[in-house]
This record gives C-alpha cells, sequence and structure tokens, in this order.
C-alpha cells in the first residue's frame, strides 16, 4: 500500500490495480481506506463486475487528474468469472429424396442448423445436416466451418419466475444476522423499490439505513457485521456477466493503471488455470507490476516460470522463454527446467523382442520428470534483480513473538506396529505383482492406505482394486473403538489439555476431512476430555470464515479442528498460538502458509507449531519429502531452513513424487 501511494504521489496519477483473493477484497478496502489519506477504493467482487467497470472506465480521465489517489480492487475469482451464452444459427429446412420400404422415393424433410452469415448447413462426422434443436451447441461455443462465424450470443443470467421481492429475499437472507423476520420488516419499512435502488447503486448505504424517527435501521455491531459480509459480497439484481478481464482487455487503454498489485501471487502459477492467465491480461494494463506472497515457489523451478511470464512477459521472451508458434509454452517452460531446474531423464532399455541383426543398438524410450531445485544461476538471473525478501522478523525487535517449531515422533504399541507390517507385507505383494504386468494402476492406492491407515486404525481396512471392486488387495480389522484414542490422537488429547490450563487455544490440522473423515472422532474424544471444541469445515464459504471463528472465539472454544486448506490465505488466528498438524499433506504452499496462521503482526504469545508423525510408518517418508521441498522453497528467498521438518532432512537427490518414493522404498529399491 505505501508503494502504491508513492507511485500515486511521484510516478503517476493514474489508479492502482489491486488483484486480491475473494476473501480479502474487503480487508484490502479497509487497509487502503486507513493508510492512504483521502483515498478512493472501488470493489470488483461481485455479479455487478461489469457495470462498475464500465462507471470506472467513464471516470478514468477524471481519476488521472484528480488529487486523490484511487485504487480498483479485484477479487481473483470473479476476474476469470465468464459470460453466460447461447447457441444462436438458422434453422434452415433441409430437403432430401428417402427411399420408402417399397422402393419409391418421396421428398421429406427436417429442421437443420445452418449458419446465419453465409447460410450453409452445419454438419455431422458423416456430412449429414445437423437436427435444429436439442444439445447441440450448448456444450461448448460452435463456429462455422464455412465462413468461421460464431454460432453462440450472450445471454441474461436466467433469473427463472422470481420477482423483484424473491430476488431480495433471498440476498438479504444471504447477509449475517438478517433472517426472514428481519427481511420483513425491511421490506415493510422501506418498500422492494428502494431497497432495490440502495443496493443498485450504492450497497454500502444499506448498512446506514434510517427509519422514519431519524434512527439507524441497524445497530453498531450488526452495522459492522454487515459491512465486512457487504465488502465480500456485493450484489446486483439485474445483471449482465461478461468476464471482467476480458472487458479490462478489450476496452481500458494499454497502460490504465499506473501499478498492478498481485496478492498471494503464488496462487498463479499453475500453467493452464483460468485465473492465471486472467491475471497476466490485467497485468499487461499496467505499467508496473508487484507481486507479494509469502512462499515465492513450492521446490520446482516451473513454480516461478509461468509466475515470471505472466507478470513480465517481455523480459522473459528476450531471454528466449517466450511463446512457441502454437501459441504454448510447454517447450519454453522445459527449457527453463533445464537450464534453471532439475530434470531427471530416465532411460529404459529394451532387451526384449525381436534382433538387430546388422547392430548391437538396443530398443530404449527415455522420460523426463521434475524434481525439487532451483539453480543459484536462476536465482541471480530471476529473483535477485526484480525480488525484495522481507520478513517480519526484518521489521524490528519486539514485533513479532517467538517462534518453535517441534516434531513428535509417535511410536506406535506393539499391535499396532505388528498390524501395519501386515497391511504393508500384502499391499507389498499386490504392488510387486501388479508392476510385473506393468499395472501403474495401484501405485496411488496403495501408497494413500498406508499413509492414512496410521490415523484411520479405528476402521476396518479394506482396499480394493481401483478398476475391480471385487478384488480385495489387503485388509485390517479396526484397532480401537470410539471411545479409545489412538497414539497420536492421546498425544493431541494431552497437548491440548496443557495448552488449556497454560489459557492457549490450539488449532488441530487434519487433512482427512472428506470420505476417511478423522475431526468427527477427534471433535468427541476432546469434548470427553472438558475441551470445548469447533470443526470448521469446506461448508462455510471462504468470506465468512473469519467471522466464524471469531463466533467461535467468543463462545469460549478451546480447540479448532479443521483441513489447513482451509485456512492458509487471509486469516489471522491470532486467538490460537499452538499449532498441530496431524498430517502435512503434500503441498508446500499450503504447510508453508499454514503453519504462520498465528505468527502475525498482533501476536502477544509464543507460537508454537507441531508436526506428528508415526514412527516407522509411510509418513515418516513423506515428511522427508516435504522436507527438502521446503529446504528448496526456503533456500530460493535466501532463508536457510530452520523449521520443524528440517529434522528429516537428509542430503540426497530426492525424490519428487511421494508416491515414487515410497513406492520404492516399499519394493525395496534404491
Amino acid at each position: 500500500i505505501c508503494v502504491s501511494a508513492l507511485m500515486q504521489r511521484g510516478f503517476s496519477r493514474k489508479p492502482v490495480l489491486v488483484i486480491s483473493p475473494p476473501h480479502l477484497v474487503y480487508k484490502w478496502r479497509r487497509e487502503i481506506l486507513d493508510t492512504v489519506p483521502d483515498a478512493v477504493v472501488t470493489v470488483i467482487n461481485g455479479s455487478n463486475a461489469i457495470r462498475e467497470l464500465q462507471l470506472f472506465r467513464k471516470r478514468l480521465r477524471d481519476i488521472t487528474q484528480s488529487d486523490r489517489p484511487h485504487y480498483l480492487v479485484i477479487g481473483r475469482v470473479r476476474m476469470r468469472m465468464g459470460f453466460f451464452w447461447r447457441p444462436s444459427y438458422w434453422t434452415r429446412p433441409y430437403r432430401f429424396m428417402a427411399t420408402l420400404s417399397d422402393g419409391k422415393q418421396r421428398l421429406e424433410s427436417y429442421p437443420a442448423i445452418a449458419c446465419q452469415h453465409c447460410g450453409s448447413y452445419c454438419t455431422d462426422s458423416e456430412g449429414r445436416p445437423l437436427h435444429a434443436g436439442g444439445s447441440w451447441g450448448k456444450e461448448r461455443r460452435e463456429h462455422c466451418k464455412n465462413c468461421g462465424a460464431a454460432l453462440w450470443t450472450m445471454r441474461h443470467q436466467d433469473n427463472g419466475e422470481q420477482t423483484p421481492e424473491e430476488r431480495l429475499r433471498k440476498f438479504l437472507g444471504s447477509l449475517p444476522g438478517i433472517g426472514a423476520v428481519t427481511t420483513t420488516r425491511l421490506l415493510d419499512t422501506f418498500g422492494t423499490e428502494t431497497l432495490e435502488t440502495v443496493i443498485d447503486d450504492n450497497i454500502f448505504d444499506f448498512v446506514n439505513l434510517q427509519t422514519a424517527d431519524g434512527g439507524f435501521f441497524f445497530n453498531d455491531r450488526q452495522a459492522e457485521r454487515l459491512e465486512k459480509a457487504l465488502g465480500r459480497q456485493e450484489f446486483a439484481l439485474r445483471n449482465v456477466s461478461y468476464q471482467p478481464s476480458e472487458f479490462v482487455k478489450r476496452f481500458f487503454p494499454r497502460t490504465a493503471f499506473s501499478l498492478a498489485l498481485v496478492d498471494e501471487a503464488h496462487e498463479y502459477k499453475n500453467a493452464g488455470s483460468a485465473q492465471g492467465q486472467a491475471m497476466a491480461v490485467l497485468c499487461d494494463r499496467a505499467d508496473k507490476v508487484l507481486c507479494l506472497t509469502g512462499t515465492l515457489m513450492g521446490g520446482y523451478a516451473s513454480d516461478l516460470f509461468y509466475l515470471l511470464f505472466r507478470a513480465m512477459p517481455g523480459v522473459m521472451t528476450r531471454l528466449g522463454f517466450g511463446v512457441a508458434k502454437n501459441n504454448s509454452l510447454a517447450a519454453s517452460e522445459t527449457n527453463f527446467m533445464r537450464h534453471y531446474g532439475c530434470l531427471i531423464d530416465i532411460v529404459h532399455l529394451n532387451q526384449e523382442g525381436e534382433s538387430f541383426q546388422t547392430s548391437r543398438a538396443k530398443k530404449s524410450t527415455t522420460s523426463s520428470r521434475k524434481a525439487p531445485g532451483f539453480a543459484p544461476l536462476g536465482i541471480a538471473r530471476f529473483v535477485l534483480p526484480y525480488t525484495v525478501f522481507m520478513r517480519l522478523a526484518d521489521l524490528g525487535e519486539g514485533i513479532l513473538p517467538e517462534f518453535e517449531e517441534t516434531t513428535r515422533m509417535i511410536e506406535m504399541p506393539v499391535w499396532m506396529a505388528d498390524a501395519n507390517r501386515s497391511l504393508t507385507q500384502q499391499l507389498q505383494t499386490a504392488l510387486r505383482e501388479a508392476l510385473a504386468r506393468r499395472d501403474n494402476s495401484l501405485t496411488g492406492v496403495v501408497i494413500n492406505a498406508l499413509l492414512r491407515w496410521p490415523e484411520t486404525c479405528f476402521r476396518d481396512e479394506k482396499v480394493v482394486h481401483p478398476h475391480d471392486k471385487q478384488d480385495l488387495l489387503a485388509k485390517q480389522a479396526a484397532l480401537y473403538d470410539a471411545d479409545t484414542p489412538t497414539p497420536k490422537e492421546a498425544d493431541v488429547i494431552e497437548l491440548c489439555l496443557a495448552e488449556k490450563a497454560l489459557g492457549r487455544r490450539v488449532i488441530v490440522y487434519t487433512t482427512y476431512t472428506g470420505g476417511h473423515d478423522t475431526s468427527t472422532r477427534l471433535r468427541n474424544l476432546l469434548q470427553a476430555h472438558g475441551l470445548s471444541v469447533a470443526v470448521l469445515r469446506s461448508t462455510v464459504s471462504s468470506d465468512a470464515r473469519e467471522d466464524w471463528i471469531n463466533d467461535q472465539v467468543e463462545r469460549g472454544v478451546d480447540v479448532l479442528i479443521t483441513n489447513p486448506e482451509l485456512v492458509k490465505t487471509g486469516l489471522d488466528l491470532l486467538a490460537f498460538p499452538t499449532l498441530y498438524f496431524m498430517q502435512t499433506g503434500y503441498n508446500v504452499y499450503t504447510v508453508a502458509q499454514a503453519s504462520r496462521r498465528s505468527w502475525r503482526i498482533g501476536q502477544k504469545e509464543a507460537v508454537k507449531v507441531y508436526y506428528a508423525c508415526y514412527a516407522g510408518s509411510a509418513q515418516v517418508q513423506c515428511m522427508e519429502l516435504m522436507a527438502r521441498k521446503i529446504k528448496t522453497a526456503l533456500s530460493t528467498m535466501g532463508v536457510m531452513p530452520e523449521t520443524g521438518l528440517d529434522a528429516f532432512v537428509e542430503e540426497g537427490d530426492g525424490e519428487n513424487s511421494i508416491t515414487e518414493a515410497l513406492a520404492k522404498q516399499l519394493l525395496g529399491r534404491a
């Protein structure tokens, strides 16, 4: 925010574009208004995005001549959402001679699909004109094969048969603290038309609605909650959807913005992601681009490649990593990996089959796979010249409390270790037999079962073939009943009770919250020991999680159980200074982000992070790979790793795939 304010004072009066995660749009707005004097902030995060962009575009000339700094904050999900469309073609009769059963011919016809521009029929693979109607053109946007004209058109969003009052009731019911009774009071007091006008024209006036006696309809607490919700949930009762990034590309000047701020920039690293491509389009409309991230890369050079190309395509193209003639970046990505990353080439020699009579050559196939690593030359060329590294600890002494990460290696009891060994042997045999038949479909199933079983050994385990559910690969009876905690669960209970005695709340991270859910059982075990527990699930929308967690804290919760994916960005969980990873998962970004949710500015207590792992299980190998990837990611940022997972790091080439690494360990291969 400070950089953007300086840009508008000394570099350009053009507005600043902020690309933000959807649940942080309101936070960006609030921080800008609190930090930059006299700032004007326009938020694009709702279904009225195109209308707001049209109004903003009309004001561009006035903005550049204004003394007030202007910001356009857009949610990353909203920026890449497409428009509504439907098939559009000419229904033209197609006549043909049909042969009847008696050999006679008769002229028949049917309505066929034809291009409205050139009149030619649209045909199927056999050259027959397509019948009009049906599902043709609804799955993808079709074009005429003769003239290339579009056979689709934009359409209004289908609101069904809802009346204005029904749409308004649905919208009001989605806001916190407004139920059916309050909705009826609002409609009776102000009327449908007035409320529609307020919401469409300036939604924040809704918070300050005044009654006939001059008082406010909402009290201070209700108004604060509504303002937060409305900042994340802009709404239009009358709208046409169109992709905002495409609108900016087509109708905004080439350098409409002085600066593009990209928050959580690592979210745009994937090759084919729609939001990554939309981010590149928006950045192309700015003079300068500033990417913000707490996790620059996830261990692979390719993580940086697409982020660099989208932020500074000119530089990457000049260095030889541009778009190929087929409009693809795949070749440049591979070239980038070979120069600055780590690619492992695997050559398979085939000594079977037909003989070579005139030479001693052998048939061979070569495959490549990525491995963690980034060359020092890559850091010197692509990172250091364009990057400022600033850690929270760099802000000065006393800004942040102590931070400690610890690995808790949990020993299995004898019966559990024996059961784990038996299950491993059964799956090892099944995997060997499958690989001998060149069937690789069991690798993921076997490894996932070995990683999961120690966490879910309170259930009967049956591992079946993914393509044949009748083919039982291995089975293991349950070892614990509903009231008896497993060793790791007992460790969690012990830690949470100790932290409660110290007046500290705990977040427990578990990655098994879906089909193999462990959170419900863990909640019951913790509650049985007198702890107040809440489980945050994905059913709580991302923009409502902060309020949901604050409500749980106000109710006196001791332990919060959740999947780390749900809280990895945008939340400052200062009320929970202790974090316990029951599993880490495989995503470096998630672990790095989730482990720092409590270690933020404003935290007064020392932060403790624990990583739990069963000794002698496949989880150890998983932790080793995660530690290597984190070590690579941190070294890229000039930080020597001092994490709780660092105990697992050993020198070696490492594996880039957890399933491959565990499969080799399971089969006893080097």
